[in-house]
């Protein structure tokens, strides 16, 4: 969600991996592109770019983040996106913009700027290509790693997973996932300390809310398919649907207006999901499936070795079917 302020009404608490085990519905796109620009600022172009100049920067994130799910009894699911929603076009379009400034700004300094801040705009550079999409589910095959494709939002239809029992909880740093009703968010998932854990049933209690207010409390904030009203912030909002009771009684007393409200609100309330998934929590990696596919793609053995180790002692040690 683009709008970070809802964290001011958002219930969040902080806690460890060993408190914690079961299934994660991991937003792919928002997972993938943090170790994605990790991986770029921190490594070296060397390591993941190709003889033919291809950037797999994502290879490398893959392995060095998936560890850290088997090691705590937590078996992810990466939930992939389908098709961009007519109203998100918007800010993908803004997005695009915004990495195209980075992409001039680094050709301009990359002769006289200092390292760190090449690796700066690199990082902010960078984008999830065919290619990116294409070994990452070719790697997570190779792994064991459940995907799940999504008819359209990944974290739409991770929400709709875990309110349905497919999954014990959403992975992802944004706050849609509160607004999609997802029961139990886990953020911070590629943070070295603890994870927080965002609770949208303590969240509606907290306020005394509904669901459909808190999407309206969201859409007067703003999202990521609208701008929010001028000088209301999630407080503010809040305070406004239970004066009015809900967005339209709000915007008729605070003379605004929401383009396309209705479809917003459709979106979050009943977004396009499906049922036509399957979750294996018997994770069985072949490692060295994984090894030489990391291989073919010119990734050097001392960049993943550490992470393909981690992956295998921790998928043995646990036995992680005995858990489900």
């Amino acid at each position: 969600m683009g709008n970070a302020a809802f964290r001011e009404i958002a219930t969040i608490e902080a806690v460890s991996f060993d408190e914690l085990s079961g299934v994660v519905a991991v937003d792919a796109h928002n997972w993938l592109y943090r170790y994605l620009t990790t991986t770029v600022r921190f490594t070296s172009s060397d390591v993941y770019t190709t003889e033919d100049g291809t950037e797999v920067a994502n290879l490398v994130g893959v392995v060095q983040g998936l560890g850290k799910f088997f090691e705590n009894d937590l078996v992810p699911v990466f939930v992939f996106d389908g098709g961009v929603t007519e109203l998100k076009a918007e800010e993908v379009d803004d997005r695009r913009e915004q990495r195209e400034t980075y992409e001039q700004q680094l050709e301009d300094e990359r002769e006289d700027a200092d390292a760190t801040r090449i690796a700066q705009l690199e990082s902010r550079t960078q984008r999830l290509t065919d290619v990116i999409h294409e070994t990452t589910r070719e790697l997570l095959d190779h792994l064991d790693v459940p995907v799940v494709e999504a008819p359209a939002e990944g974290e739409a239809q991770a929400a709709h997973m875990a309110r349905n029992g497919g999954v014990d909880y959403v992975g992802s740093e944004d706050y849609d996932t509160l607004l999609l009703g997802a029961p139990v968010t886990l953020r911070k998932l590629t943070s070295s300390g603890n994870l927080e854990r965002m609770d949208f049933q303590a969240t509606l209690e907290a306020h005394d809310l509904t669901w459909e207010q808190l999407v309206d409390v969201g859409i007067l904030c703003g999202t990521d398919f609208n701008d929010g009203v001028d000088g209301i912030g999630p407080k503010t909002a809040v305070k406004k649907i239970h004066e009015h009771g809900d967005l339209w009684s709000v915007l008729e007393a605070e003379d605004a207006y929401v383009d396309r409200g209705d479809a917003i609100r459709s979106l979050f309330l009943n977004p396009d999901v499906t049922d036509d998934y399957s979750v294996d929590t018997d994770v069985s990696p072949d490692i060295d499936a994984a090894r030489d596919y990391l291989t073919e793609w010119e990734i050097p053995h001392s960049a993943v070795e550490r992470g393909l180790e981690r992956i295998e002692d921790a998928t043995a040690q646990t036995g992680l079917d005995e858990f489900f």
